[in-house]
């Protein structure tokens, strides 16, 4: 961890925490709105520093994060989540329909579709 003087833009903070693959993704995300630096929406520029609370909608879901440390390049995995600690909810249960539900024009459903169906119902043999 490089300690930098002034705090670290946010876009390359999010980048060097893995929290994004790319930092145009980071970057990007700011633009959009997707990030905030202690409740405020944040511009890519946005200096962060420790002590500020950064929320952000990753691929991954939300993720919200207390700066502890600084750094301008990305290091590996152990390295980059020593730079926040991590407040993130817990993700939500996964929806059991979503696995039964078909794609629409997936054709006739298999009868393994059917049983799958059926014991999430509860209304199958077993």
């Amino acid at each position: 961890m490089s300690e930098v003087e002034g705090g670290v833009r946010v876009d390359v903070w999010l980048w060097a925490a893995r929290l994004y693959k790319h930092r145009s993704g980071a970057a990007e995300a700011c633009t959009g709105g997707h990030v905030l630096v202690n409740d405020a929406p944040a511009k890519p520029a946005k200096k962060v520093k420790p002590g500020d609370r950064v929320q952000a909608e990753t691929p991954g879901g939300l993720r919200v994060v207390v700066v502890v440390g600084l750094s301008v390049q990305r290091r590996p995995a152990p390295e980059a989540s020593a730079l926040y600690e991590d407040h993130s909810p817990p993700p939500p249960p996964p929806d059991p329909w979503a696995r039964v539900f078909r794609e629409a024009g997936a054709g006739r459903p298999t009868s393994k579709d059917r049983r799958q169906l059926d014991r999430l119902r509860g209304d199958g043999w077993e």
